[in-house]
Formats: structure tokens, C-alpha cells, sequence
């Protein structure tokens, strides 16, 4: 029997918490005498395209129903410490999975390093900038350049490494665009906020943006991990979610949507 099941992405941990406790499906309670399994999860930016494809894949093989909050990885490590109601935790650099690990919020054994991001030089192509390399940031034609946050987001994090090493963060820091997360980063390049912005790949590949890779020796590895959260109600559920994300259908998507598989 195929059970009906429904992705809901929220875009912040306010509306996350609203659909959570205010907004549970009536509908599918009807009739079936209790509602289907529910698994909450908190997952970086980056994985929006692509997590939103395994959890349609997973709820076609579970009877449940995904609910992806997708946002900035350093704030849901800081929600989680704090007690945010997440089944499962999909960070973009693992070092957040494991500080939560040491303070005892993640189910030991659960975390797996579940692939590789890389980052790009992005530009819109409706506003004629011309930037194929980081020295064209430092260049007078280039007023403001987006990154996300390095204090909380690991690609902004990445993008700051990549300048300094480059030895253009002097030049480049006053310029700078800060978004919370990589997808609003992104944005702030497509509606002309900012001239150029150094985004995940995983989400600079849509129309109107045009991209260069920057050399992955720039930067720290930006390996990111998934884990079980520790206050859980649904262990088992959570574990399989995690299984189909490092498993070769999660893999398959995943390096569909730019990513790199860890070693």
C-alpha cells in the first residue's frame, strides 16, 4: 500500500515552530485514526534542491511525513544546544555536528560526513558584470560582493578563507555583502544588490546566474556531516533518513546538485 506524504520547507525557525505545533495535517489524521510519523529536520541552505528531492524519495518509501527547515548552520547548532525540537541535523561543516556531539545534543555513533561543498564565484547575467576570478573583486567595476556570514555559515566562512589566501581580503573586506545564509547570499547577486557574491555551488546553477569554481586549495575542506539529534521521539525513523542520505540513491542526487562525495 503507498502512502500520500507531503515535503513542507520552511524558510525560518519561527515558521518552522508555527507548522510544527499549529499546523499538523487534519486531513490525513482523518479516517486513519492517528496521523502518519513526522520527521522534523534541520538542514543547511546548500541542501535545499537537493534535500528536498531524498525526502520526496523517503516519504515515498516510509509512511510519514519530512518536515525540512532549511537555513543557516551555525543558528540551528546554536537552536539544538538550546533544545529546538529536531529529529535529525544537516550541517554543512561538520565541526558544528561534532561540538554538539562533545556537549552531548547528538545520538552517539549517528553523525556521517555525507559529502563535500564547493564553492563559486557567481554573477547575474543581466548585469553585464564581467568576474571570472577573485582578483576581479578587487577591481573598481566591483561595488559589493556578497558572502554569507563567517561567523555562522560555513561557505561564508570558506569564501573568507579563499580571499585571505588569495591575499585579497584587505581589498575585498570593506565591499562585502553579509547574507545570514548561502541562499540569501545568492539573492542579494540576483536582484543587483550585490555585483558578485561567492556562493555554494549547489545553489548558484539556475537561469540568470553565471559562475566560475574557485580553487577548492583556497579553503578548508567544507565537509558536511548529518546526525541524529539527542531529544529525538523518533530514533529509528531518523537513523533510516540518515541511511538514505549517505546510501547511493542520496548520493546519486547529491552529486546531481554539484556536490563532491567525501574520501
Amino acid at each position: 500500500m503507498r502512502f500520500f506524504c507531503r515535503v513542507v520547507v520552511a524558510a525560518s525557525f519561527g515558521l518552522f515552530c508555527a507548522v510544527l505545533f499549529g499546523g499538523c495535517d487534519r486531513a490525513d489524521q482523518a479516517g486513519t485514526g492517528s496521523p502518519p510519523a513526522e520527521l522534523t529536520v534541520a538542514a543547511a541552505s546548500d541542501l535545499q534542491a537537493a534535500f528536498s528531492e531524498i525526502a520526496r524519495q523517503f516519504e515515498e518509501k516510509r509512511d510519514c511525513k519530512v518536515r525540512i527547515t532549511f537555513g543557516s548552520t551555525g543558528q540551528f547548532a546554536q537552536q539544538i544546544e538550546h533544545g529546538a525540537p529536531f529529529d535529525v541535523f544537516a550541517a554543512a561543516n561538520v565541526a558544528y555536528v561534532d561540538k554538539l556531539a562533545a556537549r552531548q545534543r547528538i545520538i552517539p555513533g549517528t553523525t556521517r560526513v555525507y559529502a563535500r561543498g564547493r564553492i563559486v564565484l557567481a554573477v547575474s547575467k543581466s548585469t553585464g558584470v564581467a568576474a571570472t576570478r577573485l582578483d576581479d573583486l578587487a577591481g573598481s567595476g566591483i561595488r559589493h560582493v556578497a558572502i554569507a556570514n563567517p561567523a555562522h555559515a560555513p561557505y561564508g566562512l570558506a569564501a573568507k578563507q579563499a580571499l585571505e589566501r588569495a591575499g585579497l581580503w584587505e581589498q575585498v573586506q570593506p565591499k562585502l555583502v553579509m547574507g545570514e545564509n548561502v541562499r540569501q547570499t545568492l539573492q542579494f547577486v540576483e536582484t543587483g544588490n550585490a555585483d558578485a557574491g561567492i556562493v555554494a555551488l549547489s545553489v548558484a546553477d539556475v537561469p540568470g546566474i553565471s559562475f566560475t569554481a574557485i580553487d577548492a586549495a583556497l579553503h578548508d575542506p567544507i565537509d558536511q556531516a548529518i546526525a541524529v539529534v539527542a531529544d529525538t521521539k523518533n530514533e529509528p525513523l531518523a537513523r533510516e533518513f540518515i541511511t538514505l542520505v549517505t546510501g547511493a540513491d542520496g548520493r546519486a542526487i547529491l552529486e546531481k546538485f554539484g556536490f563532491e562525495m567525501p574520501e
